[in-house]
């Protein structure tokens, strides 16, 4: 770990008013470790880092201080919302959006919400839960759900394994050329 992630890191944490203990807490990572990651006595793991960043709620890159590629397509930047890994596949945040999102097995609690828009869902690997209106459906790799997101739903894990996802929204829902009716390309009734 070079001095500048170890300066970055403990001032991070300063800037917040957390002690080690606190971090330590937040990401079960053990306090002598914090310290000497803080004083370049020790390499930090990816794993290290990403609780960190997570931690601090600032990106891996910035964690680290990487440099811009001035081509933001090549640098997606992952964050963690309501407890999934998201990573923006877009960087418009006024036209349709996508995303990869990686749901833990551990989300499997529905809470529906509802919103203006459309989204698309494909399901990558696992099993993907989506509770729609009155539906409870399952869908599995290479199937696809598309939805007015002004109809309640929630969607995670089965609960068997984690589930990779492709998202598409559309904030306005018409700029999207997806079907006004519900379409589950196979998916299962749960």
């Amino acid at each position: 770990m070079t001095a500048a992630v170890g300066a970055r890191v403990r001032d991070l944490r300063t800037r917040r008013r957390l002690t080690l203990e606190d971090v330590s807490a937040r990401t079960g990572i053990s306090r002598s470790t914090l310290s000497r990651l803080e004083n370049d006595q020790r390499r930090p793991t990816l794993e290290l880092l990403l609780a960190l960043a997570a931690a601090y709620r600032v990106s891996l890159d910035d964690l680290v201080g990487a440099p811009e590629t001035g081509d933001r397509r090549l640098r997606p930047r992952p964050r963690r919302v309501k407890g999934r890994a998201v990573v923006p596949l877009t960087a418009d945040p006024h036209g349709v959006q996508a995303w990869k999102i990686v749901i833990p097995a551990s989300l499997r609690e529905p809470a529906l919400r509802a919103h203006e828009g459309r989204e698309w869902l494909y399901v990558l690997s696992g099993r993907l839960r989506l509770v729609l209106g009155g539906e409870d459906l399952v869908l599995g790799p290479a199937e696809v759900a598309a939805f007015a997101t002004t109809t309640p739903h929630w969607f995670g894990s089965t609960g068997e394994s984690d589930v990779e996802v492709l998202s598409l929204y559309d904030r306005h829902g018409d700029r999207g050329h997806l079907r006004p009716v519900v379409e589950v390309g196979g998916g299962r009734r749960g």
